[in-house]
């Protein structure tokens, strides 16, 4: 005796009925598990902007969502800047006091928009520009960062400076004081 299950297959379609997906071809197999594992939407630009990096840094500050709505991080960048604010600039802060960011987290779109290069840690969320809230702090925030030992690389310009980091790599150390005259 055959002991196989049989599957019923789906009515033909006439005209005043529309054929049904079945569960077990691809679209049907979808709209079944959608329906009994919807998958969470994306967070709000609000809500996103909120999410916390470290004890003084928020997404928000990486991401400028307001002016670049398509600049959404993976999570793997988000981990990325996780590791760049708990490991170089709260540190940083602590030396410096309060830390603005002017750029961090650039999607491929957001990069092209700002003449970023093309392979700029940024897209990674392993960069931010920024600069120490108080100015007479500029040079302590360079020659801290020079000496951290997770500097990747270290780029200043007039008041504001590019850091970088890598969560899977040896820092470079790269720096180039002046670069952005």
């Amino acid at each position: 005796m055959n002991k196989t299950p049989h599957t019923t297959l789906p009515p033909a379609a006439t005209k005043s009925q529309p054929a049904v997906d079945h569960p077990s071809s691809p679209s049907g197999l979808a709209a079944t598990l959608s329906q009994q594992h919807p998958l969470p939407s994306l967070p709000s630009p609000v809500a996103l902007s909120a999410v916390r990096l470290s004890p003084n840094f928020i997404l928000g500050e990486f991401l400028n969502l307001p002016k670049y709505p398509e600049n959404v991080p993976t999570p793997q960048v988000i981990a990325n800047l996780v590791f760049g604010c708990h490991l170089l600039l709260e540190p940083a802060r602590k030396v410096v006091g309060p830390i603005l960011v002017n750029s961090g987290f650039r999607c491929e779109q957001v990069n092209r928009k700002v003449g970023g290069v093309v392979r700029s840690q940024h897209l990674l969320g392993q960069a931010a520009d920024i600069r120490p809230s108080d100015p007479s702090q500029f040079l302590r925030l360079v020659d801290f960062l020079r000496r951290h030992p997770l500097t990747d690389q270290l780029l200043t310009g007039t008041n504001w400076l590019h850091v970088s980091w890598n969560p899977f790599a040896t820092a470079r150390h790269d720096v180039r004081i002046g670069f952005y005259q």
